[in-house]
């Protein structure tokens, strides 16, 4: 029987599988001089980033990091390091020569011909030094000033700083901080008192900003700006429509040819509802299922403290992130940028995406290697008995 880790690792590869192949067709055009074979998709970006992906997935279930996050006296460490680094990172977007604009967004770092995106590496660090603060606070959690206010001081400096530019990154950030606070024994009222103070900052970013109230006013009547505002929402749907139940076709979709924008990244679900139906949707949909139920049952079992909060912030953030993207595509939400996790074109996504499950595996590693461990002693030892028909006359 397959352990819950293992699960993880076929739901990781399948869904790598199918991002490369999607983004590769979602990449198509139609210039006879650019024509894709089999050599090309093997041999491209996304093929590398996705074995690369792999690999780090792999290191990271074997590197035995556990035991250096659930020693408190590392806590502190580990939360000035990844705090200046994430802080550092997420301030480059706006220096000049290195910072990178992309739609008018400073979402991006770019050194030479390498380039990434901090929020990413920022998503994910959030969680390890909340995971560490928690850990180390314990009970204290419970007191607002010395236990909850420190550590979402902590989810408010690096949601603070993306919220600038990438309002959907922000958000998913702080539910996941949230839902790890909250489970860590934070007290309810606190947390109602500072969802408000979050849910204002979020009014405050969307009605100041024309471009995210244009989106808003989209979502709720697309229609009536077809070519502007509505336009992604519209073409989503209809990509989405035009694939019903099977699907048109791997690489047969029409959308992609320059009608749905961002078709590689955000609005990748649209293409794979297109190309592979309610089918291929609902395969989408069964992948991510199977990984946040195995994730759960790492979690559950997991006796450390630290890593506890940490796995559940890891399928937190996938689950509410891949949840984001897809409701975004379907017009349940309004448009924003978020990637479809483990799928969207974006190779900083992936790989620190699969690192982050990795932990997760080298949870389930250590907890079968002791429940080994514990059947071994547990089992009932044999006791040798002497026949008595051959036994040597005591003198």
């Amino acid at each position: 029987m397959l352990r819950p880790g293992q699960i993880i690792i076929l739901c990781v590869v399948a869904l790598l599988s199918l991002g490369v192949v999607l983004v590769t067709s979602a990449g198509l055009t139609v210039d006879p001089d650019q024509n894709v074979n089999f050599l090309d998709m093997i041999s491209s970006r996304a093929v590398l980033y996705a074995l690369l992906a792999v690999v780090v997935m792999t290191t990271t279930s074997l590197v035995p990091g556990d035991r250096v996050l659930s020693k408190p006296r590392f806590a502190g460490w580990i939360i000035l390091v990844i705090m200046i680094l994430c802080t550092t990172l997420l301030l480059l977007v706006y220096l000049p020569g290195v910072g990178k604009a992309v739609n008018g967004s400073h979402r991006w770092v770019q050194f030479g011909s390498f380039s990434f995106q901090p929020s990413e590496i920022a998503k994910w660090g959030m969680l390890v030094v909340l995971a560490a603060y928690l850990g180390r606070t314990g009970n204290k959690i419970r007191r607002f000033f010395s236990g909850l206010l420190p550590a979402m001081m902590i989810v408010a400096l690096l949601c603070g700083l993306i919220i600038l530019e990438d309002l959907g990154t922000a958000v998913l950030m702080g539910a996941a901080g949230f839902l790890v606070i909250a489970a860590a024994g934070a007290r309810l009222r606190y947390l109602a008192l500072l969802s408000l103070v979050g849910a204002a900052v979020c009014f405050f970013a969307v009605t100041t900003s024309a471009y995210r109230m244009k989106r808003l006013t989209a979502f709720m009547d697309p229609y009536a700006d077809p070519d502007g505002a509505g336009y992604h929402m519209i073409q989503s749907e209809a990509a989405i429509s035009a694939g019903k139940i099977t699907g048109r076709g791997l690489g047969y979709g029409l959308h992609k040819f320059g009608y749905l924008p961002e078709d590689t990244t955000d609005f990748l679900f649209a293409i794979a509802c297109e190309e592979l139906g309610v089918a291929g949707a609902t395969l989408i949909t069964a992948l991510y299922g199977g990984l946040l139920l195995a994730g759960w049952s790492i979690v559950v079992n997991e006796k450390r403290r630290t890593l506890r909060l940490l796995g559940l912030g890891i399928i937190m953030t996938i689950g509410l992130q891949a949840v984001m993207n897809m409701m975004v595509v379907t017009g349940l939400a309004p448009t924003k940028g978020i990637a479809l996790p483990l799928m969207s074109w974006g190779g900083s996504g992936w790989i620190m995406g699969s690192a982050a499950l990795g932990m997760l595996i080298r949870m389930d590693r250590v907890q079968a290697a002791q429940q080994k461990e514990y059947e071994v002693d547990s089992a009932p030892r044999e006791h040798h008995t002497v026949n008595q028909s051959h036994a040597v006359p005591l003198p």
